[in-house]
């Protein structure tokens, strides 16, 4: 007997959660939004991970959606980036350059990848310029990868790209070789491969095609 109600008849259906310790919505907050899963926060908590989705779900805090959980985990101290405010006229002139490459010779298909392809090493240096001066992301952060002609030497072709980019020579890792793409001119400027360089990031990926369309120049 409960206060004179027989304790057998209380529905057992009432949440045990119920009768724990209420947890701060502040905190809560506080700790997801700093990318902890609810899984991390019971264990500093100490507690269920279903206490955690019960106050939050009662708090009415909005969980992130599978892809916005996988972000944060790959992306632990943020985003990689910080697109320039007040930009001085060299950088914005930069700014034009570094679409306007982006338009013509990047790669759109991807959700994630921002990648440059081209045998013009100016022009990879500029777009280079434009990810880690308008974009602010670190050089780290840059992958290079080179493919050659079954013709070319790679070591040369690596070589060369290395003093042109002023990287090491390890940044490129494997090279890929292909068969010679026919005879002329193309073939003359290919004699030391095609260089790419990119950085991977959905939201870096998703600023530049939507600058792009403010731009009109992407097909409707």
């Amino acid at each position: 007997m409960i206060f004179g109600i027989n304790s057998s008849i209380i529905s057992p259906a009432i949440p045990k959660i119920m009768n724990t310790t209420r947890l701060l919505k502040e905190e809560l907050e506080d700790l997801y939004s700093s990318g902890k899963s609810m899984t991390e926060i019971s264990t500093l908590l100490k507690c269920s991970t279903h206490k955690i989705v019960y106050w939050m779900t009662k708090y009415g805090i909005k969980r992130r959606t599978m892809s916005q959980a996988i972000y944060v985990k790959s992306n632990p101290n943020g985003d990689p980036f910080k697109i320039k405010d007040n930009m001085n006229y060299q950088e914005k002139f930069l700014y034009g350059l570094g679409l306007g490459i982006y338009w013509g010779e990047g790669e759109k298909t991807s959700k994630g990848h921002v990648r440059v392809a081209n045998t013009n090493p100016s022009l990879l240096r500029t777009f280079r310029d434009f990810l880690t001066i308008n974009c602010q992301v670190l050089p780290s952060r840059l992958h290079y990868y080179l493919i050659c002609f079954n013709d070319s030497n790679p070591e040369e072709a690596k070589e060369f790209w290395a003093k042109e980019l002023n990287i090491a020579e390890e940044k490129f890792g494997k090279i890929v070789q292909i068969p010679p793409q026919g005879k002329g001119s193309y073939r003359r400027k290919s004699n030391y491969g095609v260089c790419t360089v990119e950085v991977s990031n959905t939201k870096l990926k998703y600023w530049i095609m939507q600058e792009l369309d403010k731009l009109n120049v992407m097909p409707r």
